[in-house]
């Protein structure tokens, strides 16, 4: 049984629904009758300990599992009420849409231009390279990248320092526009200088984004998320608004994870 805080805040527009989804490798269940209404006008953060299943969750929201071959999905997930699973759906324009920053840093073997223009390119987002500068200048201005390479936009994104990568990864995720952004413990492998500028991007990009995000920190669940929900052995245990998750949380469970008892 997932407890539900209640919250009457009228921001809270339902960007996506997942409704009992259950989630196997093979015969093993990942998660379990996992339920949750993810609002467009917030950062959602996902917490609980390692192999309790956020990334695996967060990954169905776009489909991502389905490159893993023993992955199968029960239930379902919907997009603006639309069910991202059914027959026919386009999984390269749902993931347009449904954009992924990965907890490495991974930009593409190429320029730092061509690794925020490949999205628009391919997509059709834009027809000129008029249009297409315009494209990579905006994505790198609010990814917050832009004051540092614009003069350096013809060096490899490999060069870049692991926090300037990551923030190219989010340039070049939000360069196709999309609606929500995922990201899966997207500073664990960063310093806290980095860190700390990643933070302040996603209150940024919350403005425009609905943000979900995995992260192994509680602090940084508590920094940046207005919605928080805590899973323990592949359930959903408890979610609702992040400050009441911290500070009056329903369930023994998330109330021994977060004081320490178990992590």
């Amino acid at each position: 049984m997932v407890t539900a805080i209640q919250d009457v805040d009228v921001r809270a527009d339902v960007k996506m629904q997942a409704r009992d989804v259950s989630i196997y490798y093979g015969t093993k269940k990942a998660i379990d009758d996992v339920s949750i209404d993810i609002p467009g006008a917030f950062v959602t953060a996902f917490i609980g300990p390692s192999g309790c299943g956020k990334s695996t969750f967060l990954r169905s929201l776009n489909r991502m599992n389905d490159t893993i071959a023993s992955a199968r999905m029960e239930g379902q997930i919907l997009l603006d009420g639309e069910d991202i699973y059914q027959s026919g759906m386009d999984v390269v324009a749902l993931r347009a849409r449904v954009g992924m920053v990965f907890q490495k840093p991974n930009p593409f073997p190429k320029t730092i231009y061509e690794n925020v223009a490949y999205g628009p390119r391919i997509h059709g987002f834009a027809e000129t390279k008029a249009e297409l500068d315009t494209v990579v200048e905006r994505s790198l201005q609010r990814a917050g990248l832009w004051d540092e390479v614009k003069d350096r936009l013809t060096e490899p994104g490999t060069a870049l320092s692991g926090g300037q990568q990551q923030r190219l990864c989010i340039a070049r995720a939000i360069a196709v526009d999309p609606e929500v952004i995922l990201m899966d413990e997207p500073c664990s492998a960063l310093d806290p200088i980095a860190t700390a500028k990643i933070e302040e991007l996603i209150a940024d990009l919350a403005k425009r984004y609905a943000i979900v995000i995995v992260t192994h920190s509680m602090q940084q669940a508590a920094r940046v998320s207005q919605r928080t929900a805590f899973f323990h052995l592949g359930r959903m245990v408890e979610y609702g608004p992040t400050s009441e998750i911290f500070t009056n949380p329903r369930e023994a469970r998330t109330q021994d994870y977060i004081t320490g008892r178990y992590g």
